[in-house]
């Protein structure tokens, strides 16, 4: 299937620009991108999943709610921010290969559900964090969103992976 013509042209934009032809053309800097991508992805997943699983009661003897989101979180956004501009690197030197890649709906599809998780798990059940933030389980509104959320980033690791290949 053919990509929307707004998204080919976004995509040949983003391959054409000056960011897409330094990283097509220095010599190391495409592996360099990719060791420093795979640690924003572990800086990332790490704290992200030891926060779900606190949420999904695992560790919940040992520390509250608001408590390991204080401490994991902001490592957690520090590798997002690597992860993501990282990755808008390494896609600018191929974008149009990697976009018709047979993962590469999965992975972008995979990461607007992770945002949404995010957004609706912040801006729902995590409000109220203060009457359940020491509680052994979490209400099953967290419980639900720490199942996605891990659902989502071990999908979107794979399916990054798999980009090489399809």
């Amino acid at each position: 299937m053919d990509m929307p013509d707004l998204l080919h042209s976004s995509l040949m934009m983003l391959q054409s620009s000056a960011l897409g032809d330094v990283v097509r053309n220095a010599r190391y800097l495409y592996p360099v991108l990719e060791a420093i991508h795979i640690l924003g992805i572990a800086l990332l997943v790490g704290p992200g999943f030891t926060f779900d699983f606190r949420l999904l009661g695992i560790g919940h003897r040992f520390v509250s709610v608001t408590t390991a989101a204080r401490y994991l979180l902001p490592v957690s956004h520090a590798g997002l921010a690597i992860a993501a501009t990282t990755g808008v690197a390494l896609l600018s030197a191929q974008a149009t290969a990697i976009a018709s890649a047979g993962a590469a709906p999965w992975k972008f599809g995979l990461l607007i559900l992770a945002g949404l998780n995010v957004a609706v798990f912040h801006g729902g059940i995590y409000r109220s964090v203060d009457k359940w933030k020491d509680v052994a389980v979490a209400p099953i509104a967290a419980r639900i969103g720490a199942a996605i959320s891990m659902m989502a980033w071990a999908g979107i690791i794979f399916a990054g992976r798999l980009l090489a290949y399809t």
